[in-house]
């Protein structure tokens, strides 16, 4: 089963090394030398290089080069693991068995923009590793393989993202073998049951003291690395916050955003419902107490 390769990220990267550990016929890759757009962006070149493996590189994958380039290699497969544009309908149709992509939402609930960001920002408890059939619409395609994933109260976006590698990494080894004898089933979503999950904007990484401690923990961990860190704003100047843990503070008379302590264990914050204490952080000089965040 000749396989064509599409993507652009760290997920990307582990699931092609894992195709090669199973002897998947890869023909060929395609990736990006560079990436604005991706916090988790990996450069899959040096791994075609080092397999033998063609190797293409684009800005649009839907542009005419590409879609040339992958028709040439009669893919009977294609699989896209992490990339966010939309692929048109001439990519779609290239393959007899399609393009089959990925999404670490429980489809058809979630479909849309930074699943894992806006599962931990909500405070979901579980997720799921879904793999599935790509038609023209966001996530919509029948589901090929699909697993739920836990995710706990320590969960950040690292080990969420971790998880999501492990579990998906797991599926590949189980429907790789039945894509190439056609014993695979295709699952078709329940429309009823779905939602799409915005763009996340900068203000939505803003920190407001305002909210409840859980609220801003939440927001501290799914933005936390690989992902562009949540954020506040101290003397005009935009300050990242990597880690934080909630602390219980029961007095009510104290404003939202006032420093209660300021060390090398974190800056300890009043929330609407308690205190958060800022542990790793981007602060090159620490604020002092009773100053505002």
């Amino acid at each position: 089963m000749r396989i064509v390769f599409i993507g652009v990220v760290e997920f990307s990267k582990h699931t092609l090394l894992k195709l090669i550990d199973l002897k998947a016929d890869v023909v060929g890759v395609c990736t990006k030398n560079e990436s604005a757009f991706n916090s988790d962006f990996a450069d899959l070149g040096y791994i075609c290089k080092q397999n033998s493996i063609p190797c293409h590189y684009f800005n649009d994958i839907n542009s005419q080069d590409s879609i040339k380039w992958i028709r040439e290699l009669k893919p009977d497969v294609i699989f896209c693991f992490g990339l966010s544009s939309l692929l048109k309908d001439e990519i779609l149709n290239l393959a007899p068995l399609g393009v089959i992509g990925f999404h670490p939402a429980k489809l058809p609930q979630n479909r849309g923009r930074h699943p894992l960001i806006w599962a931990l920002a909500l405070g979901l408890k579980s997720t799921a590793s879904t793999f599935f059939f790509m038609d023209s619409g966001a996530d919509s395609g029948d589901i090929l393989s699909q697993k739920s994933i836990k995710i706990s109260q320590k969960d950040d976006a690292n080990t969420l993202y971790t998880k999501v590698i492990d579990t998906a990494l797991k599926q590949i080894s189980e429907f790789l073998p039945l894509l190439e004898s056609g014993n695979f089933k295709r699952i078709k979503q329940n429309e009823k049951l779905s939602n799409i999950w915005r763009k996340r904007s900068k203000i939505d990484g803003c920190i407001d003291f305002r909210m409840s401690s859980l609220s801003i923990y939440n927001l501290v961990r799914a933005l936390t690395k690989p992902y562009a860190g949540a954020s506040l704003t101290y003397k005009d100047k935009d300050i990242k916050i990597w880690k934080a843990t909630i602390v219980k503070n029961n007095q009510k008379n104290i404003e939202s955003g006032k420093i209660l302590r300021s060390n090398k264990r974190g800056i300890l914050v009043k929330t609407y419902d308690g205190a958060i204490n800022l542990i790793k952080h981007d602060f090159e000089i620490l604020p002092k107490v009773g100053e505002y965040l």
